[in-house]
């Protein structure tokens, strides 16, 4: 086995270096969901009497598949950003929109 020998010691740090960052940036960019294979669609869901944003989300998470094995506080969060919602203050017959697959 013939053996090499590395003359500039800069040059091979700095493209071990970027070598690990090629990597790392690869990995990072696999390992994030993608929802390419399924479109997302909306409902128009109606504020009931008494309904709040809590209960709403309780019903999605049974009903909805889009927010299967979701934590309630992200369902809430992402209906409140979805419908521009500044509080958690809801009015009977208010219009939200909640994403479906």
């Amino acid at each position: 086995m013939k053996h090499r020998k590395i003359i500039n010691k800069n040059k091979f740090i700095r493209s071990i270096f970027i070598l690990l960052a090629l990597v790392v940036i690869i990995i990072w960019i696999a390992s994030h969901k993608t929802y390419s294979s399924s479109e997302i669609k909306y409902k128009t869901e109606y504020v009931g009497k008494g309904e709040t944003l809590w209960t709403i989300a309780e019903k999605e998470i049974q009903r909805n598949s889009y927010f299967q094995n979701e934590d309630i506080r992200n369902v809430i969060l992402e209906i409140k950003e979805l419908n521009n919602m500044h509080t958690s203050d809801l009015l009977e017959g208010m219009e939200l929109k909640i994403p479906i697959y």
